[in-house]
């Protein structure tokens, strides 16, 4: 898989995020994968070979969480 880099994360979360309610980029996040928690604008996106995009862990490629891993911290 290749990383893209996303110039405006906050409209790339709300174009292309699988849930309802969009987080905001200042939300927190912990990553079920790898125990870490995160600021959502620390997001990474992958392209693998196919051309699907995953929104991943900010740890990617050491861990392998993507946005279905994430749970709000408060």
């Amino acid at each position: 898989m290749k990383e893209i880099i996303i110039k405006d994360k906050q409209k790339y979360l709300k174009e292309n995020y699988p849930f309802e309610g969009v987080p905001k980029l200042k939300d927190k996040m912990r990553c079920i994968h790898c125990d870490m928690i995160f600021t959502v604008a620390d997001f990474k996106v992958f392209k693998d070979n196919s051309g699907f995009e995953f929104i991943c862990c900010p740890n990617s490629p050491d861990c392998d969480g993507t946005v279905i891993d994430w749970f709000e911290v408060e």
